[in-house]
């Protein structure tokens, strides 16, 4: 087994085993938002909300680095950011999703898209669930799950 040149960070993360990269969160991130500011119901959201598209993008490629392959690049706090927003809906959230996800499957390979998927929809529950308690708002709790069938 070859060792990884000095100074490069061990690669851990459940990305790892998925085949995500550093390349091909890149991908998803870039053509992801590249979508999102040409979306009607998401881009006027966005285009107001970040003045730096740049900079937006390289955090968002830290964001994703951090929470697949646990770099720890991420500094920032997204609670916060998506709060000061204001408008967002669940329905915002759907159609973020949706983009999200249509993009993962689109570039990604599928271990690697159903991560991507996965963390999306946990942190999108998080947020939404977030942003409605800073405004007293409740969101209707998920549906019970089914009993498995064939017993008690």
């Amino acid at each position: 087994m070859t060792k990884p040149p000095r100074g490069t960070p061990p690669r851990i993360g459940p990305g790892v085993e998925a085949g995500v990269t550093e390349t091909l969160i890149h991908d998803q991130v870039h053509t992801f938002y590249a979508q999102v500011r040409r979306d009607p119901a998401l881009g006027p959201i966005f285009n107001r909300a970040i003045e730096d598209w740049d900079t937006h993008l390289a955090k968002m490629c830290d964001f994703w680095s951090s929470v697949l392959l646990m770099t720890g690049r991420f500094k920032g706090s997204p609670m916060a950011a998506h709060v000061r927003v204001g408008d967002i809906r669940p329905t915002h959230f759907a159609r973020w999703q949706h983009l999200f996800a249509q993009t993962a499957r689109a570039i990604c390979p599928p271990a690697a898209a159903d991560l991507f998927i996965a963390k999306a929809e946990m942190i999108g529950q998080s947020l939404q669930l977030g942003i409605a308690a800073s405004r007293g708002e409740f969101l209707p709790l998920s549906p019970e799950p089914r009993p498995l069938s064939g017993g008690a």
